[in-house]
């Protein structure tokens, strides 16, 4: 029996709403074009690790004290935009933070830290509970990240498609990562231009700062105000079986690989190539497992569920090496 009118018009506004963005990012091993002249020095974004392998991530970036859970904070500003409350605050020793509570505050520290043992600028960040305000605050002393802003000066936001880095392999290794990581959220608000003191004047770093849409499951664009009309159409962070049921790569077809990703701003995926998956992933593989559950201790996860986190990624991480036995996708554009 046909459907009511009103029936087909509803199946057929949802049919049109999931076209608009039900694609898959498809890369292949085209070789990028570089850059004619740098626009600034890699190390910028990112300087090659060394000592990978022996990397704290239980410590990650911080080189000082953790925020005291004794002291008392005064709120500069509270910050109710986005999926994460927050607020900016400043202790009695004049240093300030940025603090964000909820499901995106054990993400985002895990996350930092992996990418600082990568070798990726990161500020120093801090899983913290039991923390105090000046006044009355609802969500006070709830587990939240703790952001150390005062070392340095924000300079503006960069952007994903135009940056001095484009045409980099550790920049475009930096978009697989991320996709590895299930970090969906590629808002160009999120990247910070950080300027710190250094010795020789003006330090200048390119920053992936806000990390939590990470460890769930990337969902339709929610930038598109149509789809994010439809139930479970948003991507999920911290979700441990979400994240179990993502894969690093959907299909590979000839010389095409097809990522599993279907979320925001796809495109930027698709200006990897395959190499930029290879060379994502034998970094990441440096880590043990040991350094990743560390990250993830970090963060006050459990030791069950750490497991779980630590067996996923390296699940993924085993996904791109394996692109390396593929003789038709080492040798395409060779």
């Amino acid at each position: 029996m046909p459907f009511p009118a009103p029936a087909r018009t509803i199946g057929l506004f949802v049919a049109s709403l999931m076209a608009l963005d039900c694609g898959r990012p498809v890369i292949n091993n085209r070789p990028a074009t570089p850059d004619a002249q740098p626009r600034a020095p890699l190390s910028q974004l990112w300087n090659e690790p060394q000592d990978l392998e022996r990397r704290n991530l239980l410590r990650g970036s911080a080189t000082g004290q953790a925020p005291s859970t004794d002291l008392e904070y005064k709120v500069v500003k509270r910050d109710t935009t986005g999926f994460s409350n927050g607020y900016d605050i400043v202790a009695p020793d004049g240093w300030a933070w940025d603090i964000k509570v909820g499901p995106e505050a054990q993400t985002e520290v895990v996350v930092s830290r992996i990418l600082w043992a990568l070798g990726y600028h990161q500020p120093a960040t801090y899983y913290v509970t039991g923390w105090k305000l000046e006044g009355t605050y609802e969500d006070e002393g709830a587990p939240a990240r703790f952001r150390l802003e005062s070392d340095h000066e924000n300079e503006g936001d960069w952007e994903w498609l135009d940056n001095p880095f484009s045409n980099s392999q550790p920049f475009r290794g930096l978009i697989a990562i991320n996709l590895l990581l299930s970090n969906w959220d590629f808002k160009t608000t999120n990247n910070r231009i950080y300027v710190s003191k250094g010795a020789d004047g003006p330090v200048r770093r390119y920053v992936v700062q806000d990390l939590g849409a990470s460890f769930g499951k990337p969902r339709l664009a929610r930038s598109n105000k149509l789809l994010a009309l439809l139930p479970g159409r948003v991507g999920t962070r911290n979700d441990i079986d979400d994240f179990e049921d993502t894969k690093l790569i959907r299909e590979i077809r000839g010389s095409e690989v097809t990522l599993d990703y279907r979320g925001p701003r796809g495109e930027i995926l698709e200006t990897m190539n395959v190499a930029d998956v290879i060379w994502a992933t034998e970094l990441m593989n440096r880590l043990q497992d040991a350094q990743i559950d560390d990250a993830f201790k970090a963060a006050e996860y459990d030791p069950a569920l750490r497991a779980r986190f630590v067996a996923k990624i390296r699940a993924k991480i085993r996904e791109g090496l394996a692109l390396r036995a593929d003789a038709r996708l080492s040798n395409e554009g060779g």
